[in-house]
């Protein structure tokens, strides 16, 4: 990672750090690094520049263009958010919260040397990012400078495409939600159908949370909807019940006609990774029973998306041979059982059910909680958590295990954790938590 610009590994602190705080921020060196991506070209019918169009029949999108932003590294274009050096700082900014934190502190806890964090503050203050919160005393000498993030200097979108329902949220810098939107909706509408609502609603959003005011374009757009897809390249697979979305290139469409960065990831990895950014620790599992049943997977601290960004197919695992059919092609699918059981009125069915498919994923991963989410669940949550809870409870007396089960909570964050989560597929990178 490119660290040359704001104190890289040769501005890491010694052992024995000075204790003194700079009083002096050092000029800095003009900027030279070239633009991520290259001018657009004329769009095709897919939105696209002919250079990006899918090749007739291949079902797939082509390779992106090279220098282009990818999911890796999407959402960090704001001039000054550069390295991982910057995102240090950044996140140690976010979390001091309003009452802010001195440079002295933010070197020690970095482990950065003075003179970088005074370059790299230096700058966050020049693009707005940062703000002087005040004064405190100093154990000698005048006192130090206390900074804070500005949360409204960025914000980004997150955008939930639910089977039956488009909700979206604008959040700020600190992921405070300051704009939000939910229609009805239908995936199967078609794809211009779908995206002229996408687009339409954002431009509402934005819009309305303007409140007649200006306001920057935002970091991006982070768009969460059901698998299996394709996170790295942003293109979706034969998206369960909606075959015809298969080899549909979301991203690159949705960055060619909103103009910025677009990341696409699966509902329950976005959900999963709102809760990671929101102090869940460990590894986990958050189980989301909706329109569908899917899984998103943390393991120590990152979201879990597998060789080929595919991981987390949790309902489409087979716990009854020859059972009822399945969207998917399958029989027996813990998702095809869980919803019949749903659709018959019998809560404690379905929560038995998950808890089986909770159990296999348990004892495979060895992970420390179980998170239950979704509107299925949050329409009947103490008997959902009550019947995990029991089979794992169950599974793990049979297993004698010391620590007891794992342990079965409801996932917080309510009807927008999936589009909050979509948003931190845009913010976590930009405070160097986790990759999006």
């Amino acid at each position: 990672m490119n660290t040359t610009n704001d104190g890289g590994d040769t501005d890491r602190a010694p052992e024995s750090a000075p204790e003194r705080e700079p009083e002096v921020e050092p000029e800095l060196a003009p900027e030279s690094e070239a633009e991520l991506a290259p001018e657009p070209a004329a769009e095709s019918t897919w939105g696209l520049p002919p250079d990006r169009e899918p090749g007739p029949g291949t079902g797939r999108a082509p390779e992106r263009a090279a220098g282009a932003a990818t999911g890796r590294t999407v959402g960090v274009n704001l001039p000054a958010l550069r390295s991982h050096n910057t995102s240090l700082v950044l996140d140690l900014l976010r979390t001091a919260g309003p009452d802010g934190i001195s440079r002295l502190e933010l070197a020690e806890r970095a482990g950065l040397t003075p003179q970088a964090v005074s370059k790299i503050t230096a700058r966050l203050r020049e693009e707005g990012l940062a703000a002087e919160a005040g004064r405190r005393a100093s154990t000698g000498g005048k006192p130090r400078t206390v900074l804070r993030l500005v949360p409204e200097a960025g914000h980004a979108v997150g955008v939930h495409l639910d089977r039956d329902e488009l909700r979206m949220v604008l959040v700020d810098l600190d992921g405070r939600v300051v704009g939000e939107r939910c229609v009805p909706f239908s995936l199967g509408a078609g794809a211009e159908a779908v995206l002229d609502a996408l687009l339409g609603e954002v431009t509402e959003m934005l819009s309305e949370a303007l409140g007649g005011g200006a306001l920057s374009a935002p970091l991006g757009v982070g768009v969460a909807l059901p698998g299996p897809l394709d996170h790295a390249r942003g293109v979706l697979h034969r998206v369960t019940g909606f075959p015809e979305w298969d080899g549909f290139p979301l991203r690159d469409v949705l960055e060619a006609r909103l103009g910025v960065p677009v990341v696409v990831d699966k509902d329950t990895n976005a959900a999963a990774l709102g809760l990671a950014v929101g102090g869940e620790r460990g590894s986990f599992a958050c189980l989301y029973l909706g329109t569908g049943l899917g899984a998103g997977l943390v393991i120590g601290g990152t979201v879990h998306r597998g060789a080929r960004t595919g991981a987390g197919e949790f309902g489409h695992q087979v716990i009854q041979l020859d059972g009822p059919p399945c969207s998917c092609g399958n029989r027996g699918c813990v998702e095809a059982l869980c919803l019949a059981a749903i659709r018959r009125g019998d809560v404690a069915e379905a929560a038995r059910v998950l808890g089986e498919g909770a159990a296999n994923l348990a004892g495979l991963l060895d992970i420390d909680a179980v998170l239950l989410g979704g509107r299925t669940i949050a329409a009947a949550p103490e008997p959902f958590v009550r019947g995990v809870a029991a089979v794992l409870d169950a599974h793990a007396r049979r297993e004698g295990s010391r620590e007891g089960p794992v342990p079965v909570r409801l996932a917080p964050g309510g009807p927008r954790a999936v589009a909050e989560g979509a948003a931190q597929l845009l913010l976590a990178p930009v405070f160097g938590r986790g990759d999006g």
